[in-house]
C-alpha cells in the first residue's frame, strides 16, 4: 500500500513548510522601521501640514465666500474636504513613491534576499504612506473648524473618514510610480500630476460646475471616484456605484503594477 507524498509546500499540519513565510513576510518589526523612517523626515511632516492648509485657504476657505449654503454645510465646509482629500493623497503619494530612493541605495534588492514577498512589501508602504495621510486631514479639518467651516458632527466625522480613505488609491499610485520613474525625476513628475489629476478629477472646485464634456473625462481619472464620495455626504448625494468601481478599478490597477515592478526591479539580485 502506497501513500500520497506530501506537498513541498506544506507541512504534517498542512501549513506552509519551513522557509514559507506567513503573511508573505509581513511583520511587526518592518511596519515599525518604515513608520519611523517617516517619523524621522521633518520636512515631509511639515509639508503634510502646512501645503494643504494654506491652499484650503486661497481656494475660499475663508472670508464671504466661505460662509455661503452648500449641501448640508458652507462652502468653506466643501473647500475644507477638497484640500483635507488633496493633501492626504499628496502626502500619501509622496510616502509611498520615496521608494525610488530606496531603489537607488539597494535597499529594495537586499529585501529581495529576505523571504518578504512582494505584497507583503507593497502592503507595508501603502499601510506607511495611509498613516502619514491622516495628518493633512486632522490639520486640514482643524483648521475648517476654527475658521468658519460648518456641517453636522456626523457629516464631519464621516467625511473625515472618506478623506483619510480615498488616500489608498494614490498611495498604491505612489508606489507604482517609485518604482517607474528614475530617482531624480520622481518627485518633480508627481508634484505636477497630482495637480493635474485633482484638476481632471474635480477635487479643486465643484462637479457639477464642470463642463459636460470635463465632466465625462473626469469620471476616468483617479481622484474622481474619491472626491465624489467624500463631497456626497456634505452634498447629500445618493450613493453611485459607478465610484466605488472608479475606486477598485484604479486601486487594483495601481497595486497590481506596483508588485509587478517591484518583481522586474529585483529580479537580478
Amino acid at each position: 500500500m502506497t501513500t500520497a507524498a506530501a506537498h513541498p509546500d506544506q507541512t504534517r499540519a498542512g501549513g506552509p513548510a519551513p522557509g514559507v513565510p506567513r503573511l508573505g513576510g509581513l511583520n511587526p518589526t518592518l511596519v515599525r522601521i518604515e513608520v519611523l523612517r517617516v517619523a524621522r523626515n521633518a520636512r515631509t511632516l511639515a509639508f503634510a501640514v502646512v501645503m494643504p492648509v494654506a491652499i484650503y485657504f486661497a481656494f475660499g476657505g475663508s472670508g464671504g465666500l466661505g460662509r455661503q449654503a452648500v449641501g448640508r454645510g458652507n462652502v468653506a465646509a466643501y473647500s475644507m474636504i477638497s484640500m483635507a482629500l488633496y493633501g492626504a493623497m499628496t502626502v500619501a503619494v509622496m510616502t509611498a513613491a520615496s521608494v525610488s530612493v530606496e531603489r537607488a541605495q539597494g535597499w529594495s534588492r537586499q529585501l529581495r534576499l529576505t523571504p518578504l514577498r512582494p505584497q507583503a512589501y507593497v502592503a507595508v508602504k501603502a499601510f506607511t504612506a495611509l498613516l502619514t495621510s491622516l495628518l493633512p486631514v486632522v490639520a486640514v479639518n482643524a483648521v475648517g473648524l476654527l475658521s468658519g467651516a460648518t456641517m453636522p458632527s456626523d457629516v464631519w466625522v464621516l467625511s473625515m473618514l472618506l478623506e483619510w480613505f480615498g488616500a489608498a488609491v494614490l498611495a498604491a499610485f505612489g508606489l507604482f510610480m517609485g518604482y517607474l520613474l528614475p530617482t531624480e525625476n520622481s518627485m518633480q513628475f508627481l508634484g505636477l500630476g497630482l495637480a493635474l489629476m485633482a484638476f481632471a478629477g474635480g477635487v479643486f472646485y465643484p462637479f457639477y460646475l464642470m463642463d459636460p464634456i470635463l465632466q465625462e473625462v473626469a469620471r476616468f481619472t483617479p481622484m474622481w471616484g474619491p472626491s465624489m464620495v467624500a463631497h456626497a455626504v456634505l452634498l447629500g448625494d445618493a450613493f453611485d456605484w459607478v465610484w466605488a468601481l472608479n475606486i477598485c478599478a484604479w486601486l487594483a490597477v495601481f497595486a497590481t503594477g506596483a508588485g509587478l515592478m517591484f518583481r522586474r526591479d529585483t529580479r537580478r539580485v
